[in-house]
């Protein structure tokens, strides 16, 4: 199994990875939103995408997620971890926890979802019950454990459109709906990879208190501090992950 790992906010580069080549991918719905890189991590050969372009230039509206996930699986990648920076909403998603989400919810708009319409074949409905690999779940979660990671092992990921964050009305809302933690990332992201059929899961990096949810307002200065000490771990993680086989 070859796995691809897409990196978000904060990880536009993988520090500790081993790059040995980079490929410029066309692909049937555009570009994607960089050059897919081959590398290997501990040992292992590995893909990488940077969601946002190398440098950080895509608001998470204008990433051709189609385009990412038909590069990668046209560069060989056999299953995806995709990290992402969020927003913590429930108690247990504070700054600087890693959480494995098991569901989520689409809050967005206007995004190109589907590989099937009626320019690209037959319409295709995919079961999306559970959103997340469960096999590719369970060892993330193994190797947070063995990293001895702050960690949540299931959660709600409500994707929202962005660029801007949200109100405390929204979050509000949001909780009620159930959702543990808010990124703008994860739609149509999960949903591209079931129709690729390639097992999918996610690192979520919470950088910050949702709105609402502390005293004070939300700054990048908070949130980068938290992204330069936790992308370090999550890193750390995927490594272990790659290692265990």
């Amino acid at each position: 199994m070859t796995l691809a790992f897409i990196g978000g906010t904060g990880l536009t580069r993988m520090d500790n990875l081993e790059i040995t080549g980079r490929q410029s991918i066309s692909t049937r719905w555009g570009e994607p939103s960089a050059p897919v890189v081959s590398g290997r991590l501990a040992g292992q050969p590995v893909l990488f995408l940077a969601r946002h372009g190398d440098p950080h230039v895509l608001l998470p509206h204008q990433v051709n997620y189609r385009a990412n996930l038909a590069a990668l699986k046209q560069a060989g990648a056999s299953a995806v971890i995709a990290v992402n920076a969020v927003g913590g909403i429930t108690p247990g998603a504070q700054s600087g926890v890693i959480v494995c989400p098991d569901q989520i919810i689409d809050y967005t708009h206007g995004r190109e979802t589907t590989y099937f319409d009626e320019r690209n074949g037959p319409v295709t409905h995919v079961d999306f019950s559970w959103p997340f690999d469960a096999a590719l779940r369970e060892k993330l979660c193994r190797a947070l454990a063995a990293c001895e990671a702050s960690r949540v092992e299931n959660g709600c990921y409500g994707a929202t459109q962005g660029p801007r964050l949200e109100t405390a009305a929204e979050i509000a809302r949001m909780e009620r709906d159930g959702c543990d933690i808010v990124g703008m990332t994860g739609m149509p992201e999960a949903v591209l990879a079931r129709e690729l059929q390639l097992p999918y899961a996610m690192l979520s990096l919470v950088v910050n208190p949702a709105a609402g949810k502390s005293d004070t307002e939300i700054t990048m200065a908070e949130i980068e501090a938290v992204i330069h000490a936790g992308m370090g771990k999550v890193c750390e993680v995927l490594s272990a992950l790659v290692a265990a086989g």
